[in-house]
């Protein structure tokens, strides 16, 4: 990536987090950059490809943390924590990223190095791609909500919610209830979450013919 279009990503990322991502235009960033807006289309485009490199720049962040070494469940935990914390500090991010397809050559890096990582695991290739749109989907989609606030208690806490309605309307919610009223830790959650999707990719690898055991390869290096 050019130093100034490394500049002009920079910059958008900058603006996006100070006032969301409706506050990125072509005229902000070149005010930020202190260029004419002409001037960065040589590097950029267009804003639609503005949008691109910014998910570009941020997927290529995880990238090292994809590429290190070591077996499979270590390298795709290494992404869903870094992918964490990046949403927490980028909440914007998360709705750019679901509306864009990964075609710049950090994002294209970035998919690759889940693919791998599925590959090492013993995944069926005709299955990579699936299961890799369920990784950056459930990853992302966790982070979202996190930082978004939908696993929030709202105005109301979990039996306030529940009393909205009459008794005997939500069954299930009431057979729950002695652990619906538990304060949650969101991290524990978190490692919860990624240990039950690497057992599921075992499992996956497993039904697949001719599969290694899980965690029997690691990447090549």
């Amino acid at each position: 990536m050019s130093g100034r279009r490394q500049e002009i990503l920079d910059a958008a990322l900058l603006i996006a987090d100070e006032r969301g991502l409706a506050g990125v235009s072509m005229r902000a960033v070149a005010e930020r950059v202190g260029v004419t807006p002409m001037a960065l289309y040589p590097h950029v485009g267009s804003k639609a490809a503005l949008l691109d490199g910014m998910v570009g720049r941020l997927l290529g962040d995880l990238v090292p943390a994809m590429e290190a070494e070591g077996e499979w469940p270590a390298l795709l935990a290494a992404y869903a924590r870094q992918a964490r914390v990046m949403v927490a500090r980028h909440p914007w991010a998360v709705n750019l990223m679901f509306g864009r397809p990964a075609v710049t050559p950090e994002a294209v890096r970035f998919v690759d190095a889940i693919y791998t990582a599925l590959l090492a695991a013993g995944v069926p290739p005709a299955q990579v791609p699936r299961i890799e749109r369920l990784v950056s989907t459930f990853m992302l989609g966790f982070a979202a909500s996190e930082a978004g606030g939908r696993f929030g208690p709202g105005t109301l806490d979990p039996r306030g919610r529940r009393g909205q309605l009459p008794e005997g309307v939500l069954p299930g919610h009431a057979a729950l209830a002695p652990w619906l009223d538990r304060p949650v830790d969101w991290s524990a959650e978190f490692e919860a979450d990624l240990a039950d999707l690497q057992r599921m990719i075992a499992a996956i690898a497993g039904a697949g013919d001719g599969a290694e055991p899980s965690g029997s390869r690691t990447l090549p290096g």
